[in-house]
């Protein structure tokens, strides 16, 4: 280990330029810097091996400080492009050095060579990924890394990028990372006989959804990756194949805007990203696929508000010490290795500098000159649907983003372990938010939180089997599921869920269709904090309250018989304490009707609850300003209504 780093500060706010964050360009940069100097302070001698605290995969350590100098270099690469050349130079020097030692086969520091994602995997697969992150950094610092190499030296780290494009990778996201090598050897010249990447990338997008979203591959898993990985790198192979003007290339850029548009809606005033799906450790890497667009012109927002939104992002962040004090590490605000893959060790989180890639964009840039402008969230109130996702987002007046999930269930990575029951926290759930997280550890096992679960005799709860139905029609979204415990849907059961959104509000109305004799239980928001949170419970409701007043509640509109609160430590990535307001009901032979009010808020008195009727299947909800919302729990949702262990249909 080198020096030890000097005491962070930020520069002066710049109240007039950003009147709403202060942050400004330079802000970014000394972020920047502050990261990178994590790598450097835990370097090696030739810069291709460094070693940061942290966890280590079963693939070993010379993978992840691989994985290091490739996602950091997605930092650096932009500071290279952007900044002054007493800041570039160096950081231009370091990494060219870096990728010279780690390409070297017979170096000391040489990095593994990948191999075909195709069961048995024979060696490591993630240098495939981090050819993919090296060739977009070279792209991006072309003219001050790449053009000044010597030949001997680029024909080294093209063999090394050659090798990884011609592989077969994974079905998903992964079918971007051969082609990204691929593409940037053709845009330097190299040889690319016995690469697929147009096939590669026409497989990507097959998964279009609507609204700029693309699937995670061919299952239905959607997440951020379309932000750090999907749209960015899309994006860039388009641009170094020269193939941004064909139809197909203009097609992408189209839904790239569309894509920022509605990014832009799950960002809270806070800066506080709606904290669902994968990888979560990537963290402002989000925010790469509105740079892309800031980048491409083709950005639905204007530069002030593009600023505003990425340097809320950023600030929220860095509020909370990520990357400040200590390297990026697996977690969310503090260091939480639930949220992180198997495969994730202690350079994966570095994927965040994907995020800066706006520092390419020299300071002269309208992004960085224009004055502050609102971002949507902070004057857009009320509920989008995106019908192909299943999902509906909605805006509250207090700051808080809350995400109804009919139509993402979870999601089977082949690189995982395989497991009885595939769901997974952060896709599995009903609703998320931009200011809880879900349960995890223990509090996964027992799927409480936005979760309507069927319990044994064990008290062990069902999981969110596979998604048979899916629909979203204005603010309405169901969707229908056969509840299954240790990889078996429970005979004769199925569930059809309806979210029903209004402000702080959400009503959630179930159709349970059963034997008889399950206990059911509907779990509202888990809500963390340093120390434990303040419950309240009565008949019929339950609330959870940490100490900035943030509340979740619940209450009993309609068969539920009886309240109460779980709770939990080291099992949220907001905090070491967490809570969870629930209900508690007994489902009758047939069909049973519950309906419940959820309410997330930080602001007191809680919103006005509205009046609910149930007639039969039908559910009818009268808001307090007068609108109302009904749905047939029956028909609402269409699917073949067979169940597992029933004679008939």
């Amino acid at each position: 280990m080198s020096d030890a780093l000097p005491r962070f500060e930020l520069p002066p706010d710049d109240p007039e330029r950003s009147p709403i964050t202060g942050w400004t360009r330079a802000h970014w940069q000394t972020t920047g810097l502050r990261w990178l100097d994590h790598v450097r302070r835990h370097d090696s001698p030739g810069g291709g091996l460094p070693r940061l605290p942290g966890r280590v995969t079963a693939d070993g350590p010379r993978r992840e400080s691989m994985e290091t100098v490739g996602r950091s270099f997605l930092l650096a690469a932009p500071l290279i492009a952007g900044a002054a050349p007493e800041t570039a130079e160096p950081l231009a020097e370091r990494y060219a050095r870096a990728l010279l030692a780690g390409t070297d086969p017979d170096g000391p520091e040489s990095w593994p060579r990948g191999v075909t994602c195709r069961a048995p995997v024979t060696g490591v697969t993630n240098s495939i990924v981090e050819a993919a992150n090296i060739a977009f950094g070279l792209h991006i610092s072309r003219e001050r890394l790449w053009d000044r190499l010597t030949a001997p030296e680029r024909r080294r780290i093209a063999g090394w990028l050659r090798h990884h494009a011609r592989l077969e990778v994974w079905h998903n996201n992964w079918q971007l990372f051969p082609a990204m090598a691929e593409a940037f050897l053709t845009s330097v010249g190299e040889d690319t006989s016995g690469c697929t990447g147009t096939r590669n990338v026409a497989r990507v997008e097959s998964w279009y959804l609507e609204q700029g979203w693309y699937t995670d591959g061919p299952e239905h898993a959607i997440d951020y990756y379309n932000a750090w990985a999907i749209h960015p790198y899309l994006w860039a192979w388009y641009r170094m194949t020269d193939r941004t003007a064909t139809a197909e290339g203009a097609r992408h850029l189209d839904r790239l805007g569309q894509f920022v548009t509605s990014y832009a809606r799950t960002v809270a005033p806070d800066g506080s990203m709606l904290h669902v799906g994968r990888s979560l450790s990537y963290r402002t890497a989000a925010l790469a696929a509105v740079w892309c667009a800031e980048i491409s012109g083709v950005n639905p927002l204007s530069p002030g508000a593009t600023r505003r939104l990425a340097s809320g992002v950023l600030a929220r962040f860095v509020s909370h010490g990520v990357g400040i004090d200590r390297p990026l590490d697996l977690g969310w605000y503090r260091p939480y290795e639930p949220v992180a893959q198997t495969y994730s060790g202690f350079g994966s989180a570095y994927l965040a500098g994907i995020g800066f890639l706006g520092l390419a964009l020299g300071p002269d840039a309208p992004v960085w000159t224009d004055t502050e402008q609102p971002q949507p969230t902070d004057a857009e109130f009320g509920t989008h649907a995106w019908p192909a996702l299943g999902w509906l987002v909605t805006t509250q007046r207090d700051g808080i983003v809350r995400l109804a999930n009919h139509g993402s269930d979870h999601c089977e990575i082949p690189v995982e372990p395989t497991r009885p029951d595939p769901d997974d926290p952060h896709y599995a759930k009903l609703a998320y938010s931009t200011h809880t997280a879900p349960g995890t550890a223990a509090a996964w096992e027992d799927g409480v939180d936005s979760h309507p679960a069927l319990l044994d005799a064990d008290g062990r709860a069902s999981r969110r089997g596979p998604l048979r139905a899916v629909r979203v029609d204005g603010t309405v979204a169901a969707s229908v599921q056969l509840p299954q415990r240790d990889g078996r849907a429970l005979p004769g059961c199925a569930i059809t869920s309806v979210t029903l959104p209004h402000d702080a509000h959400e009503v959630r109305a179930h159709l349970v269709r059963s034997p008889g004799g399950h206990t059911v239980r509907e779990g509202g928001w888990a809500v963390a904090d340093d120390l434990p949170l303040t419950a309240e419970k009565r008949s019929g409701a339950a609330s959870v309250t940490n100490r900035q007043g943030l509340t979740a509640r619940v209450v009993a509109l309609h068969g539920y018989d009886a309240a109460g609160v779980f709770t939990y430590q080291d099992a949220n990535a907001m905090g070491p304490h967490s809570a969870v307001p629930a209900l508690t009901a007994t489902a009758d032979p047939g069909d049973t009707v519950l309906v419940s009010l959820h309410t997330l808020a930080r602001s007191t008195p809680l919103p006005e609850p509205p009046v609910v009727a149930v007639a039969g299947t039908v559910v009818t909800v009268s808001w307090p300003d007068g609108s109302e919302q009904r749905v047939d729990l029956a028909t609402c949702c269409p699917w073949d209504g067979r169940i597992p262990g029933t004679t008939t249909v």
